[in-house]
């Protein structure tokens, strides 16, 4: 039963990570489009946008930050393989273990910091030092949706590293492609 659980609930957060990284992909061809435009506008035209530095700004932070979850579930982030590929499984399943909880305790501390920022972006309507001085505060909402993505994933992680150290067993057999 307990198998049964932990399989849905890593399930459940591949799926929802899958789904964030595939919309924050959309978010590329979209800032490509708004640089290519304000180069198209600025050297052709003569007439630079007061916009297009600052949004694209914003949406490479969010494609940036909601990749974040993504890339952990695929297993893109840097490793230090010289000593992680010579030690056994069970030894890995442990550097995870305290990596995976080094990394949750520090985005607790980001998600406590931005909810703080969002408070006082919306109290003092913080804005960009900008001429098109856009809003601050969805910066922030975002920020605390993608370290909460991502505490998601490293806790499935987690979840399974566990379960393979007390069962020698893998939670769920991984395919080819990380899916």
């Amino acid at each position: 039963m307990l198998k049964i659980i932990l399989t849905n609930f890593c399930y459940s957060v591949d799926w929802i990570v899958r789904q964030a990284g595939r919309i924050a992909s959309l978010i590329m061809p979209v800032l490509a489009l708004v640089v290519a435009f304000e180069v198209f506008s600025r050297y052709v035209l003569g007439k630079p946008t007061i916009w297009a530095f600052d949004l694209s700004l914003f949406m490479f932070g969010y494609l940036a930050a909601l990749g974040g979850a993504y890339a952990q579930q695929k297993r893109a982030h840097i490793n230090v393989d010289i000593l992680y590929l010579k030690v056994s499984h069970r030894t890995r399943c442990v550097f995870n273990l305290i990596s995976f909880s080094l990394a949750i305790f520090f985005l607790v501390i980001i998600v406590m910091m931005s909810i703080g920022k969002f408070e006082e972006a919306i109290e003092f309507d913080y804005r960009r030092q900008s001429e098109w001085a856009p809003p601050m505060f969805h910066f922030w909402i975002m920020m605390v949706v993608a370290c909460g993505l991502f505490i998601a994933q490293l806790t499935r992680d987690m979840l399974a590293e566990l379960y393979f150290l007390m069962t020698g067993h893998a939670l769920i057999e991984e395919s080819c492609d990380g899916n």
